[in-house]
C-alpha cells in the first residue's frame, strides 16, 4: 500500500516551490489511478493540495507578479479562471461515489486534463516571465509568503466537498467563471463542432 504524503516546504524560490507542487499533482494523480493504493486517501490528498496551492497563488503570488509587471492583468485573470475550472472538475471528482466506478475514472480523467493544461500553461506564461523579471530576493520573499499560506490551508483542511463547492460558487459569483448553464451550452457547441469536423475529415478520406 502506498500512502500519499503532502510535504510542506517553508521557504524557497517561489518558482521552484510551485514547480515542486506541480510534480506532486502528477504523483497524486498517478496514485489516484493505481489499483494498489488507498485511492480514497490519494483523492483527499490531491484535493487538499490543489485547493491550498491555488488559493495561496491567487492571494500571494499572482497580485505581486502583476504589480512587478512580470505578468499582465489578463494573465492573472486567466490563471484564476483555470483554477476555477480545476475546482469544478475537482468537485465532480469528489462527488463520484466509491473509487472503483466508471464515474470515478471519468471524473479523474477530466480533472487530470484540467490540471495538466493549467500547469503547462502557467509554467510557460507566468513562471517563465517571473524568472526573467523578478529578482531572486523577491522570489524568495514570495516563496515564504506562498508556502506559509499554503501550509496554513493544508493544516486547517481546505478541500471538503462543501468547501470546494463554496469556492466554485464564489468563482461564478465574481464572474471568474461563467454560470453553469452557459458553460454547458458552450461545451455542447464545442462537441457538435468537433463531431462535424470529424465527419468532414472522414468524408475526405473516402
Amino acid at each position: 500500500m502506498i500512502d500519499p504524503v503532502l510535504l510542506q516546504p517553508s521557504s524557497g524560490d517561489v518558482l521552484e516551490v510551485i514547480l515542486e507542487d506541480h510534480r506532486r499533482f502528477e504523483d497524486l494523480l498517478r496514485l489516484c489511478r493505481r489499483t494498489d493504493t488507498d485511492r480514497a486517501a490519494a483523492r483527499l490528498a490531491l484535493a487538499e493540495i490543489l485547493v491550498a496551492h491555488a488559493v495561496a497563488e491567487e492571494e500571494k503570488v499572482y497580485p505581486q507578479l502583476r504589480r512587478s509587471r512580470a505578468i499582465s492583468g489578463h494573465l492573472e485573470e486567466h490563471g484564476q479562471q483555470e483554477h476555477a475550472e480545476i475546482t469544478e472538475a475537482l468537485l465532480a471528482f469528489l462527488r463520484a461515489k466509491g473509487t472503483d466506478t466508471q464515474k470515478y475514472d471519468d471524473t479523474l480523467e477530466d480533472l487530470a486534463t484540467a490540471v495538466n493544461h493549467h500547469t503547462n500553461e502557467e509554467e510557460q506564461t507566468i513562471l517563465n516571465p517571473a524568472r526573467e523579471d523578478v529578482s531572486a530576493t523577491q522570489r524568495a520573499a514570495l516563496g515564504a509568503a506562498w508556502t506559509a499560506r499554503r501550509n496554513q490551508l493544508l493544516e486547517e483542511g481546505c478541500a471538503s466537498e462543501a468547501q470546494v463547492a463554496a469556492l466554485l460558487k464564489e468563482a461564478v459569483a465574481t464572474s471568474v467563471l461563467a454560470p453553469e448553464d452557459a458553460r454547458k451550452e458552450a461545451e455542447t457547441v464545442k462537441a457538435d463542432a468537433k463531431q462535424r469536423a470529424k465527419e468532414i475529415e472522414e468524408a475526405a478520406k473516402s
